[in-house]
C-alpha cells in the first residue's frame, strides 16, 4: 500500500492521495446515511450534474496557475450558448439541421476564443491586472447579452441535440465523456507540452520567464483564449442540457470553480496545480452536494459545507510542513 501511495504521489502529485482519502470517506459516510446514495440513479444523476461545473473549473484553472484569474467564465459560456442559439434560430429553430448545428458550434467556440483572446491581449500587452480585465469583460458580456436578449430566455431547438446533454454512450453520460476528454487534453497540455511548462513558469516568476526566452505575451494570450474555448464548450453543453439559454445562467458557479481549484491544490498565487487533483476535488464537491440533497438538507448547507471543507484542507496543508519539519528533528 505504501508503495502504491508513493507511486500515485510521483505520477499525479502529493495532494492526490489525501484527496482520494477524503473522497472515499464522504462516499462511505453518505452511503451509510442514505441507502439511495450508491444507487445507479443517484450516481447517474451526479455524472450528469458534474460536467458543467467541471468544464468551467478547467476554464478557471489555467489562468490561476499562470498567476491570474478569469472572472468572465460564466458570461463567456452564456454568450457562446447564445451564439449557438441564434444560429439555430436563424436556420429554422426546431427544424434546423446538422449543418446549422455544426456552424453554430464553430461560431460559439470562436466567440469564446475571441473573448478570451481579447482579455489575454490586454493583460499581456497593456499590463493590466487580470482581475480588472476579466471583471470588465464579465460586465461587458453581461450587458451585451442582456441588451440583445432583453433578459429573456431563448429556446426552441432541434430535438437531435438533446442526446448531447441527456444521452449516454456505453452507459456513461455524454456530458461526462465531454468533460473527461477536456480534462485529459488539459492534463496532457500542462504536463507534456512547452506551452504547459510556460504556464507554470509564468505563474512562478514572469520576469524570470521572460529572461529565459519564453514569449510570455503570446503565452498569456493563448492561456485566456484556451480558457474562453472551454467556456464555450460549457455554454454549448448548458444549451443541450436545458434546451434553453439565457444570460446569467450558472452565476452561482463562479466562486465554486475557484473553490474547486484551491481544494484541488492549485496555488492561488500561481505556479502550481494539477488536473487530476482538481477533478478529484470536483468529485468531492459533487458527492457532498448530492449526499446532503438526499438527506433533505437545505441546498444552502452544501455551500457552507464546501467552504468548511476548504478551510479544513487549507489548515491541514499549513500544518503538514510544520509537522514534517518537527518529525525530522527540526526546531
Amino acid at each position: 500500500m505504501a508503495n502504491l501511495i508513493q507511486e500515485v504521489k510521483r505520477r499525479f502529485g502529493p495532494e492526490v492521495p489525501p484527496l482520494l482519502g477524503i473522497l472515499l470517506l464522504v462516499v462511505i459516510i453518505f452511503g451509510i446515511a442514505s441507502p439511495r446514495f450508491l444507487s445507479g440513479a443517484n450516481l447517474g444523476s451526479m455524472a450528469f450534474q458534474l460536467p458543467e461545473l467541471g468544464l468551467l473549473t478547467l476554464a478557471m484553472m489555467i489562468p490561476i496557475i499562470s498567476g491570474g484569474l478569469n472572472l468572465a467564465i460564466i458570461y463567456t459560456a452564456n454568450m457562446a450558448g447564445l451564439t449557438l442559439a441564434w444560429v439555430l434560430i436563424h436556420f429554422g429553430g426546431p427544424d434546423a439541421g446538422m449543418g446549422a448545428f455544426a456552424l453554430g458550434v464553430i461560431t460559439a467556440i470562436a466567440v469564446g476564443a475571441l473573448a478570451g483572446a481579447i482579455m489575454g491581449l490586454v493583460i499581456a500587452y497593456i499590463g493590466a491586472h487580470p482581475i480588472l480585465v476579466s471583471l470588465a469583460m464579465m460586465i461587458f458580456l453581461r450587458g451585451l447579452g442582456e441588451f440583445l436578449t432583453r433578459g429573456s430566455d431563448i429556446s426552441g431547438f432541434p430535438s437531435f441535440i438533446a442526446p448531447i446533454g441527456h444521452g449516454s454512450l456505453l452507459g456513461v453520460p455524454i456530458p461526462m465523456l465531454i468533460f473527461l476528454a477536456a480534462a485529459l487534453v488539459w492534463h496532457i497540455m500542462l504536463t507534456r507540452t512547452r506551452h504547459g511548462l510556460s504556464v507554470y513558469m509564468i505563474g512562478s516568476n514572469i520576469r524570470a520567464t521572460e529572461y529565459s526566452g519564453v514569449s510570455t505575451k503570446r503565452t498569456l494570450t493563448l492561456i485566456y483564449m484556451m480558457s474562453g474555448v472551454i467556456c464555450a464548450i460549457a455554454g454549448i453543453l448548458m444549451l443541450t442540457r436545458f434546451n434553453s439559454v439565457r444570460v446569467g445562467h450558472g452565476e452561482a458557479l463562479l466562486l465554486i470553480t475557484v473553490l474547486a481549484c484551491f481544494l484541488g491544490g492549485v496555488d492561488p498565487f500561481g505556479g502550481f496545480g494539477r488536473v487530476v487533483a482538481v477533478v478529484i476535488a470536483l468529485l468531492i464537491l459533487q458527492v457532498l452536494s448530492s449526499g446532503l440533497n438526499l438527506l433533505d438538507a437545505n441546498q444552502h448547507l452544501s455551500t457552507a459545507v464546501w467552504g468548511l471543507v476548504l478551510i479544513g484542507v487549507t489548515v491541514v496543508r499549513a500544518i503538514l510542513p510544520w509537522m514534517q519539519h518537527r518529525k525530522k528533528g527540526g526546531v
